[in-house]
C-alpha cells in the first residue's frame, strides 16, 4: 500500500475502536449518581469524511483538511427507541456548528451523522452559534434554543461579541424551521431552556439576563419569564430571578439554566451550572434547584453545593476546570442520562434516577451561606449519625 492507504486504513482502524468501545460505570462514589469512565462523544468521534479529503490525487498524504478542536455541550433527547445527541462541534478555526450523534445505548455507540445540521442563514450578523437545548414541548414540535453570537460593533475590540438566543423547531432532528431570536428587555442572553410546557397558555423560557457577553453585571441568576407567540418570540413579563447568584457560593459569578427541567412527582428539578470566580479563573459546576410544578417561576427547593464537578482528566481541556450540561434524557421507567462536558473539549455522561434526583433535591440540606452555620450543619449530621449507631449496639 502507498502512504495514503496506508494512513487511511490506520485512521479508519482507530476511528471504528473508539465508535465501538464499552463504557463503564467509574468507581467513583456518591450514591447520587454513577459517572462513565469514558467520554461518549470527543474530537476524535467526528467522522473521518467530515475531516480529510478521501481523493489520494488531491490529498497523497491522507492529510488532515479541516480539523475539529472539540465536541462539547450538547443538547440531548430520546425518540423511536434512539438516544440523539445535538453536540457543539468546533472546528480547528473556531467556529461552532451543531451535528446529530445516536445510538441505541445511554452510554456508547454514539456516531454522528454524515452532515452537521444546517441551520436556516436567518440572520446575517451572526457568526457563531452553540450549545442548543432541546426541548420536546406539549404543541408538538422539538425546539432548539442556542446561543447566537455577533460582533459587538459598537466599540472597537475584536473579542466584544452580542449574544442573544436563537431558537429553531423540528419534527424529526433533520429539517430545522428558523424562528427569530429571542427577545428581552436584557441587552445580552445566554443559556436560555424553553419550558416543555404551557404554562398560563403561554410558552415559558428560562433566561439569563446580561449587561455584557461574559460578565453578568446587574443580571441577578436565572430567571422566568413568559412569550405569548412563540413565532413572535418576545417576553412580556417581567424576568424573575428564581435561583439567585449568592455571594461566596458556587453562583457568586454567573449561573444559568442547564438541560430542560425535568418534571417529577415534587416539582420541576433543574439541572444547571453554576460559575465562581478563582485563582486560576473561573471554575464551572453543576448544581440543582426545585420549582414548583404549577408555578415553575416559585423556587421550592435548593440542596447545597456543586452537583457535579469536574474531577481528574476532565480538570483538563480547551478551557479548564469547567463543567457544563445542556441536555438530559429521561425514560419512562424513570432513568435519568445526564449529559455533561468537561472543560469544553469532551461530553461525558452520568446515570441516576428521578427517584434519586428526588431523594437529592429535597432531602440535601441548603447553604446556610456561613462558614459558622456550615459547621453547624456539619456537627449536626455527625451528631445524628453517633446517636444512630450508638442504638445499633445497644
Amino acid at each position: 500500500m502507498n502512504i495514503f492507504e496506508v494512513n487511511k486504513a490506520r485512521e479508519e482502524q482507530k476511528y471504528e475502536s473508539l465508535i465501538t468501545r464499552k463504557n463503564a460505570v467509574s468507581q467513583r462514589y456518591n450514591g447520587v449518581y454513577d459517572r462513565y469512565v469514558n467520554p461518549v462523544l470527543t474530537s476524535d468521534h467526528a467522522p473521518l469524511i467530515w475531516r480529510y479529503d478521501f481523493n489520494p490525487e488531491t490529498n497523497p498524504y491522507f492529510m488532515e483538511r479541516l480539523g475539529i478542536n472539540a465536541v462539547l455541550n450538547s443538547g440531548a433527547i430520546y425518540l423511536n427507541g434512539k438516544y440523539y445527541l445535538v453536540a457543539r462541534v468546533e472546528g480547528a478555526d473556531r467556529k461552532s456548528f451543531f451535528a446529530v450523534a445516536e445510538s441505541d445505548s445511554p452510554v456508547d455507540g454514539f456516531r454522528f451523522w454524515d452532515y452537521p445540521v444546517q441551520l436556516p442563514d436567518t440572520e446575517p450578523d451572526e457568526t457563531n452559534v452553540y450549545d442548543m437545548r432541546l426541548t420536546q414541548h406539549e404543541d408538538g414540535w422539538i425546539y432548539g434554543v442556542f446561543c447566537s453570537e455577533s460582533k459587538d460593533k459598537t466599540v472597537n475590540d475584536l473579542s466584544a461579541a452580542v449574544a442573544q438566543a436563537g431558537i429553531v423547531r423540528t419534527k424529526d432532528l433533520k429539517t430545522w424551521e428558523r424562528l427569530p431570536n429571542l427577545k428581552s428587555r436584557s441587552p445580552q442572553q445566554r443559556n436560555v431552556v424553553l419550558h416543555p410546557e404551557f404554562v398560563d397558555g403561554m410558552y415559558a423560557f428560562y433566561t439569563r439576563p446580561q449587561d455584557d457577553f461574559i460578565e453578568t453585571g446587574s443580571g441577578g441568576g436565572v430567571c422566568f419569564g413568559l412569550c405569548r407567540d412563540i413565532e413572535d418570540p418576545v417576553i412580556c413579563t417581567e424576568e424573575t430571578v428564581i435561583s439567585p447568584r449568592l455571594y461566596h457560593t458556587i453562583t457568586e459569578s454567573k449561573n444559568g439554566a442547564g438541560a430542560v427541567p425535568i418534571k417529577t412527582p415534587k416539582g420541576w428539578i433543574h439541572i444547571a451550572h453554576g460559575v465562581r470566580n478563582t485563582a486560576a479563573g473561573l471554575r464551572y459546576v453543576i448544581y440543582v434547584f426545585a420549582t414548583d410544578l404549577k408555578d415553575p417561576s416559585k423556587l421550592i427547593a435548593s440542596p447545597s453545593g456543586l452537583f457535579i464537578a469536574p474531577h481528574g482528566d476532565e480538570r483538563v481541556g480547551d478551557v479548564s476546570n469547567v463543567c457544563f450540561t445542556n441536555g438530559a434524557v429521561v425514560r419512562e421507567n424513570g432513568d435519568v442520562y445526564i449529559y455533561y462536558a468537561s472543560s469544553d473539549t469532551r461530553v461525558h455522561v452520568a446515570a441516576t434516577t428521578i427517584d434519586k434526583l428526588m431523594d437529592y433535591t429535597f432531602n440535601t440540606p441548603s447553604d446556610p451561606l456561613r462558614s459558622v452555620d456550615c459547621v453547624k450543619q456539619r456537627c449536626e449530621l455527625i451528631a445524628k449519625n453517633k446517636e444512630y449507631l450508638a442504638s445499633l449496639n445497644k
